[in-house]
């Protein structure tokens, strides 16, 4: 299973920087002033941007979930999970270690879009628990699981019109 929402993400991104590179170029074409050297930074300020709102792709398994960047990913076993933590911030984050030193971090939100992955994920969490293994971050799914449950009975009433 993979994220729902990651082809849109994806796809605003590649709107942002080639929306933003064709500003540069313009801009630059209007006054006179551009070159190849300028248009080649252009293009390499743009790339920049894109690698820095390029959205990490979760997906899930039995008993594993990666989180997969531009260039690389990271991958735990969800049924040996030993932390999971709640980092807060501008950009609230997720992070679950397991028992075999994998660690992946990934935004909050992609569990609530994604009913299924967050099943996965919770499975792996029962499983870890019923081993012992989960020494850190019961409460934290706990929040996390309330807040996607809200949120799913908040989408049931606003389909059915019973806001």
């Amino acid at each position: 299973m993979h994220d729902r929402t990651w082809l849109p993400e994806l796809r605003a991104a590649l709107c942002c920087t080639v929306g933003l590179l064709v500003v540069m170029l313009l801009v630059d074409l209007a006054n006179g002033t551009l070159t190849p050297w300028r248009a080649g930074c252009w293009v390499a300020v743009a790339l920049v941007l894109f690698a820095v709102l390029f959205p990490p792709r979760v997906t899930a398994g039995d008993g594993w979930l990666r989180s997969r960047g531009l260039v690389r990913g990271h991958r735990v076993e969800t049924d040996q999970l030993v932390v999971v933590r709640r980092t807060d911030g501008m950009a609230p984050r997720l992070v679950l270690r397991d028992a075999r030193g994998g660690r992946v971090e990934l935004d909050p939100k992609v569990l609530s879009a994604n009913p299924v992955l967050w099943h996965r994920l919770d499975q792996g969490v029962r499983r870890s628990r019923e081993r012992g293994l989960l020494r850190c971050g019961a409460a934290t799914l706990r929040t996390l699981a309330d807040r996607i449950d809200q949120d799913g009975a908040r989408a049931v009433f606003e389909a059915s019109g019973l806001e």
